[in-house]
């Protein structure tokens, strides 16, 4: 999982499934991991694309994600091509795809872009 190879670089990272308690208001959980956030990474995988067409949270997290300076899109099972048709902006994104790199490559990438 790329959470767990972010961390044992010494990466720390608020991930929402790992890091809002149980009965823990969750826009609200996630609004402070943003805002605490010096990247955004988002992992981009075919479930992500079909929950982003709607308006949940997926789609929330995303506006806030895409305003912010630096903001990371994975591409894991999917293509870029999949993800500029239904996200134009997040398409835009200069990211990593795990189709040209493997997740330990990804991990150690971003690993080096966050102790810039």
């Amino acid at each position: 999982m790329l959470h767990d190879q972010l961390e044992s670089r010494g990466v720390s990272v608020w991930f929402s499934e790992k890091d809002v308690a149980l009965g823990a208001p969750l826009l609200r959980e996630i609004d402070k991991g943003l805002a605490k956030s010096r990247v955004g990474i988002v992992l981009v995988t075919p479930a992500f694309l079909s929950r982003i067409q709607g308006e949940g949270i997926a789609d929330k997290e995303l506006s806030a994600l895409l305003a912010r300076d630096l903001l990371v899109p994975i591409v894991h099972d999917t293509t870029y091509e999949a993800l500029r048709d239904v996200s134009p902006l997040l398409g835009s994104r200069s990211g990593l795809s795990t189709a040209e790199n493997s997740m330990s490559e990804v991990a150690e990438k971003l690993a080096e872009l966050v102790t810039l």
